[in-house]
């Protein structure tokens, strides 16, 4: 038989002593933890708001445009610059077509070219000696007014560019050697009639082309002005040596120029200054078509 006897006071007061001390340890810590707990989760709530803000930004930035960047401080040019881009973007064009390959052409490479540059006359493909190989379209438009003669310079692979002033029009020519191997065998020339380069031009009757070798000019009109056909009397061969664009006096009128690469040779682009009384001082390239000195 198992008899129990009840603790002794002493022992009771010894015991609860020790249950009364933890707990108040417990409701001390238990305070303590609930007043830190308000500021952390606030904190915690601001850090992860910060986060979030600053990665959507960086991953959906809001677009800031700085419209004056590209602004033009002389508007000669920037008349010329407007009106002259879209029509030397398509010559650049055919041109690094044209010059994409030194070997004859095969048929696919002439249909593309006549896919992508729709607005071209035709192209043709001679020997090394000048005969004509093949030529689409077959019979042209505008003939030979005069034998096609081509000049090339070592080390450079285009050939002089030829314009042909037949009763038609101007139509202008310029191509590639083609070899196999080392060897010469030969040309692919194609030509189109720069007139037709006046419809890429927002404001055809604003630009004016000019055959510094020929003393021409093209413009999308039949007739110019007098001033303007006072553009090919310039001696452009001397102008050329010293700069490559600038704002020149003609038939009592100011223009502004540019000169641009049609194959191998440079042709003038030239409007009607903007405004007479600024003049440039120096040499200022375009900034839109960089440097050409």
């Amino acid at each position: 038989m198992i008899t129990s006897f009840p603790p002794l006071p002493g022992v009771r007061a010894a015991l609860g002593r020790p249950f009364g001390a933890m707990l108040l340890l417990a409701i001390l810590l238990t305070l303590t933890a609930c007043g830190a707990m308000g500021p952390s989760w606030d904190e915690g709530k601001r850090t992860v708001k910060t986060t979030v803000i600053g990665t959507r930004e960086m991953i959906n930035p809001k677009p800031v445009i700085d419209v004056t960047r590209y602004g033009w401080d002389n508007p000669n040019r920037e008349k010329l610059a407007l009106l002259m881009a879209p029509v030397d973007a398509k010559v650049t064009e055919l041109m690094r077509y044209v010059t994409s390959q030194d070997y004859r052409p095969d048929d696919a490479w002439m249909n593309l070219l006549m896919l992508r540059f729709p607005w071209i006359d035709g192209i043709l493909i001679a020997d090394a000696n000048g005969d004509i190989l093949e030529r689409r379209p077959p019979v042209p438009v505008k003939r030979f007014s005069e034998p096609l003669v081509f000049e090339s310079i070592w080390r450079e692979t285009l050939v002089k560019t030829v314009v042909d002033y037949t009763l038609l029009g101007p139509e202008v020519y310029f191509g590639m050697p083609n070899y196999e191997t080392s060897e010469f065998v030969g040309l692919h020339v194609v030509s189109f009639d720069p007139r037709i380069l006046f419809s890429f031009c927002p404001h055809p009757d604003e630009l004016f082309i000019v055959d510094p070798y020929a003393r021409k000019i093209w413009s999308a009109s039949t007739s110019v002005a007098p001033a303007t056909e006072a553009l090919t009397t310039i001696a452009w061969d001397k102008e050329l040596l010293e700069r490559s664009q600038g704002t020149i006096e003609a038939g009592g009128k100011y223009f502004t120029w540019l000169a641009r690469y049609i194959g191998r040779d440079r042709f003038i682009y030239a409007t009607e200054s903007a405004n007479a009384s600024i003049e440039d001082k120096g040499l200022q390239l375009i900034p839109f078509f960089g440097s050409f000195k």
